[in-house]
């Protein structure tokens, strides 16, 4: 019997502050998903933001056009087979919702995870940078520091710092996500 996950195509979306663990986590379901083996595609913020989203600043309308052309992306990726595995701040409701809804009109499942980190944890991690960067400058665009982060409404599944290793996490992530697909 085929493990559930090598044919399905979808979106996998992690969402949360800058150090919340999203992307190192997100790392790890790729690694895991590999072991499968099943192909699937990082899509992260940053690297994005190093090359597609090089011309979008961080104001709302270029963090909505961010998530929106990483939308796009996981499902072109989806659409050729693929899991896609995006690490997104992602820090507007309505940007979620249209990724979910564009992911439901193409028959195409999505699955957010919220890494619900409190942010005095991603301030003390702070691998980047910002939150120093933006306390010293007074940066009106860190969000959750001077720029809202609307908390998921209804995520497929919710990760806190207690619940285990990134590792543990991706685990937790796959086997929900597999009981969300059957």
């Amino acid at each position: 019997m085929s493990h559930p996950l090598t044919s399905a195509s979808g979106t996998i979306w992690f969402t949360g502050l800058s150090g919340a663990g999203k992307t190192t986590t997100a790392q790890r379901v790729i690694e895991l998903l590999k072991e499968l083996p099943r192909h699937s595609l990082l899509l992260d913020g940053d690297e994005l933001r190093s090359g597609l989203n090089k011309d979008l600043s961080f104001d709302r309308a270029s963090r909505c056009e961010s998530a929106r052309r990483t939308t796009e992306v996981a499902l072109l990726a989806a659409k050729s087979g693929s899991l896609a595995v995006v690490s997104l701040i992602s820090p507007y409701q309505e940007d979620r919702e249209y990724a979910r809804s564009r992911h439901a009109e193409a028959g195409i499942f999505f699955f957010e995870v919220f890494v619900d980190t409190p942010l005095a944890i991603c301030e003390a991690r702070d691998p980047k940078g910002l939150y120093e960067s933006a306390r010293r400058t007074d940066n009106k665009s860190m969000t959750g520091y001077s720029d809202p982060y609307e908390i998921p409404t209804n995520p497929h599944l919710i990760l806190t710092p207690d619940m285990g290793t990134p590792t543990q996490l991706a685990q937790v992530v796959l086997q929900s996500l597999i009981a969300f697909l059957q």
